[in-house]
């Protein structure tokens, strides 16, 4: 394994203190950069993931343009599920689209279990290139969790209400806990495997699971996701948690066995401490403020910034994901900001 030079983003996940603030971006791999559109023109997301070369240089390329303290693999949610006989269809302009939506528990029984060696060896290879080959920083592996993989299983593809999902929730709960308990198996093997592989810390994204209320959250969805971080401690590295929209749910995350709590823009982190969240916290700059003016990026940077340092632990990043019309040389003074600006005022 090549040796890890910058391990600023993995001392800030363990709640360490650092000399810099780190930062990475969520889908900092592709959308924004030109040479990722190049490659886009001739081959499909998935296609580039089947590539272990090719997903390798998507992966780092903002390492090496932007100077970021962690690189994401680049592939998407759906990848393992094929592999447990979803059909599943990345659509341009769509996003994923789901011919055989699980309507049954007999749909649900009908589901496979996952052997990353055999199903999918392709991001396992691309772990291994990239970890023991080509990245002075750490990289981070993920996996959709289960409410979220289940409401594209159950809706057919995105949704903005998630009625079919909270509905079969509600009306099957029998045929929910097995699905959930299907996909909780299957987080645990794929997540272990990148793991093994090299990957130095998880993200696991919950992006749609504050469709739900509280109370459902902890009777629903709860259970498989403190077994899940239960099972990946074991693990030793990092374990990050992300969702869009579910600010509400902070402190039910905060109560799992995992290490750093990711915030959305609509929860501040001085907002998140009060609430007596004192795990390591990730975020949180709306990705939309990346198009204003620079004095603007800056100031709402340095807020954020100032409000992350009050105690150790804490990782800069967006509330979200890079958007393609987000001029990368923004994202790269803005990494070069971070550094500097927090640089100064931890080493006082």
């Amino acid at each position: 394994m090549s040796k890890i030079i910058n391990d600023t983003f993995l001392k800030a996940a363990r709640g360490e203190k650092t000399d810099h603030v780190p930062v990475w971006y969520m889908r900092q791999a592709g959308r924004s950069q030109p040479e990722y559109r190049e490659i886009k023109e001739k081959y499909s997301l998935f296609e580039i993931t089947h590539q272990p070369e090719l997903c390798a240089y998507v992966t780092r390329l903002p390492v090496e343009q932007y100077g970021v303290d962690a690189a994401i693999l680049y592939k998407d949610i759906m990848t393992p599920l094929p592999a447990m006989g979803v059909d599943v269809e990345i659509k341009s302009g769509i996003g994923p689209v789901i011919s055989n939506p699980i309507t049954s528990l007999s749909d649900v029984e009908k589901l496979g279990t996952i052997n990353p060696e055999s199903d999918i060896p392709y991001v396992l290879d691309t772990i291994k290139l990239l970890t023991q080959e080509q990245l002075s920083v750490p990289l981070i592996g993920f996996s959709g969790a289960p409410f979220t993989l289940a409401s594209y299983m159950i809706e057919g593809g995105p949704s903005k209400n998630y009625n079919k999902t909270k509905a079969f929730m509600y009306a099957q709960p029998e045929a929910w806990y097995a699905l959930m308990d299907k996909l909780g198996d299957m987080v645990i093997t794929y997540v272990k495997s990148q793991v093994k592989a090299g990957a130095k810390a998880i993200q696991i994204f919950d992006s749609w699971v504050g469709a739900l209320n509280v109370q459902d959250y902890r009777t629903f969805i709860k259970p498989v996701m403190n077994r899940i971080f239960s099972e990946l401690k074991n693990e030793n590295v990092p374990l990050i948690m992300f969702g869009v929209g579910a600010s509400h749910l902070a402190l039910e995350w905060h109560d799992l066995p995992l290490d750093v709590v990711g915030l959305d823009w609509r929860l501040q982190v001085s907002e998140a401490r009060e609430l007596g969240i004192q795990k390591t916290v990730m975020g949180n700059l709306d990705p939309a403020i990346l198009l204003a003016p620079w004095n603007l990026i800056e100031e709402k940077a340095k807020a954020i910034l100032d409000q992350g340092m009050a105690q150790p632990g804490y990782i800069f990043n967006l509330g979200h994901g890079v958007f393609p019309s987000v001029n990368p040389d923004t994202l790269k003074k803005l990494t070069a900001f971070i550094h500097d600006y927090s640089a100064s005022k931890l080493g006082k």
